[in-house]
């Protein structure tokens, strides 16, 4: 029985995902003049900054300069949102703090709403894809009203997943042994002393050895901007999180961790004697699934030489941060982190082989594992999406094909919207756009 619709919709850019690179994106092709649907699973876009509960703009400046190497939407964004104080280098170094994720939702909002070009549907998620050819005819879409047909002249594809693309018949990869995922949690009443992290670590060691937390690494305890509430990183589950039950059982797992590491705190650490459980993310981050065998294949070699590209469209800084599936104490990894200077990103990393109306952007671009562990977070995802966004409005109004736009005229537009690659803007440190602002009201958002 052939599929039955409730609708068809004709956008210019369809933007599927409305995470990290999927708000850069949806931004990047409203702005450009080009009508736009974004479709998001969630009942509100941020991904990672929301969905998953993550306090950090990860990727927005260079860990060794302080310099700002992620403009356009994701320094917009963090302007906005306030910044961060001075000394937020307590709380994570050269990590500024988005200190209200409730108040992130409500600007992410209304920053969707400003757009006039701009629609988007939220408790909506991509359920398949139909090909005509080399191009994408239509994306189905489903919610509570049925089957939507969406049918747009441009997809950019920011499941995390490549789903769009694997659906398509687009190459993808997927690694043998994937990345952890990891459930975020908070933790309220917290006295502050200078033995607590410590205190924490050897706890967590010991509920390990009893067998009460399978994995975990870290654990990093964050003070955040409430004196006394700590914001807590360090569960960590297996699973591949494009296999249903595997992502059940992973979500299922990770809030058992998440308590089991309270209660040892609970238990044996004094400065949790009085604390309580706040809550933890909505759903378990992922690291890692598929990626996109892309036009070109960012390696981690290109990342440590800071290669230069000339289709450069945005710029990575974060450190190839490859999680292993067991426990680590202290850091993340079992191995050193490499820091590299900021490195270029090319265009064609966001170009899936076979099809000619797709874009990929975020965690799932065209890269390797390790390389991909330094590009997959969140500024740099959002990087990654604005200028997707932007080559597809480009494509749209020239009429060109994604591999064929000219990516000078890319590379310009980006830099007149000041985003883009980091080599074609001047100098400009995280210090200078700090701001303090604690307690945000509604009105602070505009």
């Amino acid at each position: 029985m052939a599929l039955q619709y409730q609708g068809t919709l004709t956008p210019d850019v369809l933007v599927c995902g409305g995470g990290c690179a999927g708000i850069g994106a949806t931004l990047g092709a409203a702005r450009s003049g080009v009508s736009t649907l974004l479709v998001e699973w969630a009942g509100f876009a941020g991904g990672i900054l929301t969905a998953v509960g993550l306090p950090y703009f990860d990727g927005i400046a260079d860990i060794g300069s302080d310099r700002i190497v992620t403009r356009g939407v994701p320094l917009e964004l963090f302007v906005r949102m306030g910044g961060c104080e001075p000394d937020a280098t307590h709380i994570h170094p050269h990590n500024p703090v988005v200190n209200n994720i409730e108040a992130l939702k409500l600007l992410l909002d209304r920053m969707l709403r400003a757009e006039s070009q701009l629609s988007f549907l939220y408790h909506s998620f991509v359920c398949g894809v139909e090909r005509d050819g080399d191009r994408i005819d239509t994306v189905i879409v489903a919610n509570k009203a049925g089957l939507l047909a969406v049918k747009p002249k441009v997809v950019v594809d920011c499941t995390g997943d490549a789903d769009v693309a694997a659906w398509s018949g687009a190459p993808t990869e997927k690694h043998a042994e994937l990345q952890p995922l990891s459930l975020h949690f908070r933790v309220g009443h917290v006295k502050q002393t200078p033995e607590v992290f410590s205190r924490c670590r050897a706890a967590v060691i010991r509920a390990h050895e009893r067998g009460e937390l399978p994995m975990f690494y870290g654990p990093g305890v964050s003070f955040m901007f409430a004196d006394d509430e700590v914001y807590v990183h360090g569960i960590r589950v297996a699973a591949d999180a494009t296999d249903p039950h595997q992502l059940t059982a992973a979500e299922v797992q990770g809030r058992e961790d998440a308590w089991a590491m309270f209660e040892a705190w609970k238990a044996e650490v004094p400065e949790f004697a009085d604390a309580y459980f706040i809550d933890s993310g909505p759903c378990i981050g992922v690291r890692e699934t598929r990626r996109i065998v892309g036009r070109h294949v960012l390696t981690e070699e290109e990342i440590t030489r800071s290669c230069r590209f000339e289709d450069a469209i945005a710029t990575g800084c974060w450190y190839l941060d490859q999680h292993p599936n067991r426990a680590t104490v202290g850091s993340a990894q079992d191995t050193p982190k490499v820091q590299p200077t900021p490195y270029d990103i090319p265009y064609r990393s966001l170009l899936p082989r076979e099809v000619s109306n797709l874009l990929v952007a975020g965690r799932c671009h065209s890269a390797t594992q390790l390389a991909a562990s330094s590009t997959r977070v969140a500024t740099t995802a959002m990087a990654m999406g604005e200028a997707a966004g932007v080559a597809a409005a480009l494509a749209v109004r020239s009429k060109s094909s994604l591999p064929e736009l000219d990516h000078v005229c890319l590379r310009d537009t980006l830099a007149q919207r000041d985003a883009g690659s980091f080599t074609d803007h001047e100098p400009a440190t995280i210090r200078r756009h700090v701001q303090i602002k604690r307690g945000l009201k509604p009105e602070q958002l505009a």
